[in-house]
């Protein structure tokens, strides 16, 4: 059973055990102490990893899609409209339940690591300690861009390890990513070898690859974007809308799972998105309507429901209860892929004639029937296409806001939605503020970002 516990940095040594949508006997929650004895069950630990990611991911949008003015609140109020007005407070409890969750996986992949001596058989001792790893990192990938630097906990902590509470400089935070990550790539094995849902050596080199754009490291970018877009484990599917209504199929690189209409393993945000009539969350703005070509017309149905022009198409549900859909949640994909490697090969300038980068850049257009540029350097990729293709493909993924920042363009888009709304936007906006719950837990050790009191 999946066991949603709320554990933050200075949690008291527990766990809960928990199967996310993977082959693995549910297993209940037990003492630390009394588990972790059996290479079986630290596999059960692995497995709760990912189980612990689904909460990561429930309202992700409000952090992502809400602040890039793709998506909004239905009712414009609380919590929610702080993103959308650029007006975060520390107590808003979106950002408050973010930290909390994702040091939860983190916590649950330090525990992993703590038990791995159990486990005799070297070749499933490294698959292990390479998958908690990855999920480390892509939690810590998660705070970084969210909150900056923040605490680096790389073990198995209790309340009075205060060391382990303060703050560590943003620089430092990415380095412990990239040395966790650079692990998983030469330890992961490959799509075809692991069971859907978990980690692989692809996905380990795409999250990397993204983890070196957004340090401006495009030289050790572009190798892994390379090596993941010409594996034979990954294919653009024939028709857009399958992405999202044909499962773990052959463009996902790594996905959170769910399944519908199951109490404990379902998931809500596609009500949120999605819910004709309801107070939701998370709406199609119309500056997003205004992004897409009325020529997309592949995509168009499945980025905005035809017959609710508010709802997010990607995410309509198949459950017969409205708050316990299955669609998973996609973290990376290839498409995602082949525009990060457009943009490696870019690497900051404003366009590129490089025939492999417009390659990359027509295989996403082709796919859904749009016009395509030339590779023999008459014609121009120029960072706006990309980004505006970006923008369009990877909508309501959580993409868009990481984007803007990696061009250099969040300030003049984000400031000018915000005028255009009556609102303010300053360059502190880009970094959410530290949950003040945390602040006053940690008896001050962690200090709040400019621009937040």
């Amino acid at each position: 059973m999946k066991n949603i516990f709320k554990t933050t940095i200075i949690a008291s040594l527990a766990i809960a055990l928990g199967s996310c949508d993977l082959d693995l006997e549910p297993v209940s929650a037990i003492g630390e102490n009394a588990f972790f004895n059996t290479t079986e069950e630290v596999e059960a630990g692995v497995i709760a990893m990912y189980d612990g990611l689904q909460d990561v991911v429930s309202r992700e949008f409000a952090l992502t899609e809400m602040r890039s003015g793709n998506t909004e609140s239905r009712s414009g109020e609380g919590d929610w409209a702080q993103f959308e007005s650029f007006e975060v407070r520390p107590t808003n409890v979106a950002i408050t339940n973010y930290w909390t969750y994702n040091y939860n996986v983190i916590f649950r992949a330090n525990t992993v690591l703590k038990h791995l001596d159990v486990v005799s058989d070297s070749s499933l001792y490294n698959q292990y300690e390479a998958e908690a790893r990855f999920v480390r990192a892509l939690a810590y990938f998660n705070l970084a861009r969210t909150y900056g630097g923040v605490p680096l906990i790389d073990q198995v902590v209790i309340q009075s390890d205060k060391e382990f509470f303060e703050r560590k400089t943003y620089d430092e935070t990415m380095e412990f990513i990239v040395d966790d990550l650079e692990f998983a790539v030469d330890n992961l094995r490959s799509r075809s070898e692991m069971m859907e849902g978990r980690a692989t050596s692809g996905a380990a080199k795409t999250l990397l690859a993204k983890v070196y754009l957004t340090l401006d490291n495009y030289a050790d970018a572009l190798p892994l974007l390379n090596d993941v877009t010409a594996d034979a484990d990954y294919a653009l599917v024939d028709n857009y809308s399958d992405v999202f209504y044909n499962e773990n199929n052959s463009e996902i690189i790594f996905n959170i799972q769910f399944v519908n209409d199951n109490t404990t393993e379902s998931q809500d945000f596609s009500f949120e998105m999605t819910l004709v009539g309801a107070i939701v969350l998370n709406q199609v703005t119309d500056h997003f309507k205004a992004a897409v070509s009325g020529d997309d017309t592949e995509r168009l149905p499945v980025l905005i429901n035809p017959l609710v022009d508010t709802e997010v198409g990607k995410y309509i549900s198949s459950s017969s209860n409205a708050r316990q859909c299955g669609n998973d949640w996609i973290v990376l994909r290839l498409a995602d892929a082949l525009l990060l490697k457009a943009e490696a090969i870019m690497a900051g300038n404003a366009s590129t004639t490089n025939s492999d980068a417009i390659d990359a850049y027509n295989l996403v257009r082709a796919r859904v029937g749009l016009s395509t540029l030339a590779t023999d350097g008459s014609e121009t990729l120029t960072k706006d296409m990309l980004l505006n293709e970006r923008r369009v493909e990877l909508a309501f993924e959580n993409h868009y806001i990481y984007d803007l920042i990696r061009f250099g363009e969040a300030e003049n888009v984000l400031g000018a939605i915000a005028a255009s709304n009556g609102d303010t936007f300053t360059p502190t906006d880009l970094i959410m503020p530290i949950p003040q719950r945390e602040i006053d837990t940690s008896d001050g050790l962690l200090t709040q970002n400019p621009g937040y009191l």
